[in-house]
């Protein structure tokens, strides 16, 4: 059987069609290509942009930065001296971009200017540390990109 340039293009488009229905299908069937938004509200997150700008203003213009130092066992957040321990009030939240059943968020209570994170509860690799808080009524906020 003599195939003319005619049937070629009909095979070679009939391919072309398999060969994209297959990845098409690969890729919504198969967990490994799972991937989500960053947060389930991406849009409503981002109308709250502007005042993440202004909590970061308000970090900045403290005198001392947090300090953040990575332990063999853990990762240790030190607060400025200028903030008193018991008038913090907020939530330390680690997100794992690879995967969010990994996310961790703890409540931010402590009686000294030190948080301790213990390295048995983090898994290697990124994650993005976000602590935000506030301090006799001014709004607070540190964002930082960890790899362990």
């Amino acid at each position: 059987m003599k195939i003319n340039w005619g049937g070629g293009i009909v095979i070679a488009i009939v391919l072309f069609m398999a060969f994209i229905l297959f990845f098409v299908v690969k890729m919504s069937t198969n967990s490994e290509y799972d991937h989500d938004l960053v947060t389930e509200n991406y849009y409503k997150s981002e109308l709250a942009f502007q005042e993440e700008i202004d909590k970061e203003k308000n970090l900045n213009m403290l005198l001392d930065p947090i300090g953040l130092e990575l332990k063999a066992d853990g990762v240790l957040i030190s607060f400025p001296d200028e903030l008193n321990p018991h008038k913090l009030n907020g939530k330390v939240f680690l997100y794992r971009p690879s995967n969010k059943n990994m996310d961790i968020e703890i409540p931010l209570k402590i009686s000294s200017n030190i948080l301790f994170l213990p390295k048995q509860d983090l898994v290697g690799g990124r994650w993005n540390l976000v602590i935000d808080f506030t301090h006799n009524d001014i709004p607070y906020l540190y964002k930082k990109e960890l790899i362990l």
